[in-house]
């Protein structure tokens, strides 16, 4: 999946988690930096699309919420 665009980065992982991601790797035929490319594509979509739904309630009136 490396591109000639893509950046190298260097990043500390717990070593459990790097055994882990590396058997994921075995097991899918990727390599880890496959599945962090993927997980972190994935993190910012989803931070995406709740910036997108707050943006798009933003006009919503707000609602007082009497205890």
């Amino acid at each position: 999946m490396t591109s000639q665009l893509s950046k190298r980065v260097t990043i500390d992982i717990e070593p459990d988690l790097y055994k882990k991601l590396t058997l994921k790797a075995a097991q899918d035929d990727c390599s880890v930096s496959d599945i962090v490319h993927e997980a972190v594509y994935l993190l910012l979509a989803e931070d995406a699309e709740d910036i997108a739904d707050f943006d798009a309630r933003r006009a919503e009136p707000s609602t007082d919420i009497e205890l």
